[in-house]
């Protein structure tokens, strides 16, 4: 990701966090937008090309999304356009970022281990992942399939995104979607997420004292996502990001077994 696109994220991020009347609507509006642009070549170039004057993006954003779409909306992506992005791929991926950033200022419910426990879903179950993912295939389907999967069993703001994103997949794995946006809402509400591997499930008591103390060592609230691992053995490893703690029996028993073997 170039340094352009860090600053295009950065300043798309604090127009959210400027723009009132935000809702559920505006973020599905802004993945439709998503659909939009990256199906057109011509219009993801226009609008990420930094040889055009900023204005003039902007009148285009305008120009196509204006008669359709929420003023918020419209001003969301008129913003983005108006930043300079290193690539039109990267300009897409911006919006989608600001897609489900605008969902997680809307829904008030946990969508974090939302997409952490559908993730596993389709991990442990191939033929929902080749369903979901695959090239072929119908993607009004694949959106259609992601309602029927989780209407109901998880808050509105979760479907949207896991609908969108299968829908517009673009050549990318559905986990690797899903955990990008799991990331993504935790950073819009100022959290980390941290991944525990278990031999058993932690009790209610457990979780609170693992997440105040990894809150106290990382300053940041914390939400955690268990996996049960039997191969742990005891103890627990944790991942933050690409930080990993590792406190379980089995890494202490091969620290062991390295120590004998000299």
């Amino acid at each position: 990701m170039g340094s352009a696109t860090t600053q295009a994220r950065t300043a798309t991020a604090e127009a959210l966090a400027s723009t009132s009347g935000v809702d559920l609507d505006v973020a599905r509006e802004l993945f439709a937008a998503v659909g939009t642009v990256s199906g057109s070549a011509q219009l993801s170039g226009a609008l990420s090309d930094s040889s055009v004057p900023a204005p003039a993006r902007a009148g285009l954003v305008s120009a196509v999304f204006g008669s359709s779409y929420r003023p918020a909306t419209v001003a969301l992506l008129s913003s983005a356009a108006q930043q300079r992005w290193s690539t039109s791929a990267e300009f897409v991926e911006g919006i989608e970022e600001l897609a489900v950033r605008a969902t997680a200022v809307a829904e008030s419910a946990d969508i974090e281990p939302e997409l952490f426990s559908f993730s596993r879903t389709v991990a442990a179950n191939g033929e929902l992942e080749l369903a979901l993912g695959g090239r072929l295939g119908d993607a009004s389907a694949k959106g259609a399939l992601v309602t029927k999967l989780l209407d109901g069993r998880v808050s509105a703001g979760t479907t949207l995104i896991v609908s969108s994103l299968v829908q517009n997949a673009r050549g990318r794995r559905v986990r690797a979607l899903l955990r990008r946006a799991e990331s993504i809402v935790a950073d819009q509400r100022t959290r980390i997420v941290a991944t525990v591997y278990a031999a058993a499930p932690l009790s209610a008591e457990q979780q609170t004292r693992l997440q105040n103390a990894l809150s106290a060592r990382y300053g940041s609230a914390v939400t955690l996502n268990t996996v049960i691992d039997p191969t742990v053995v005891g103890g627990l490893r944790v991942q933050i990001a690409d930080d990993v703690i590792d406190a379980s029996v089995s890494a202490r028993l091969a620290d062991l077994r390295q120590r004998i073997a000299g």
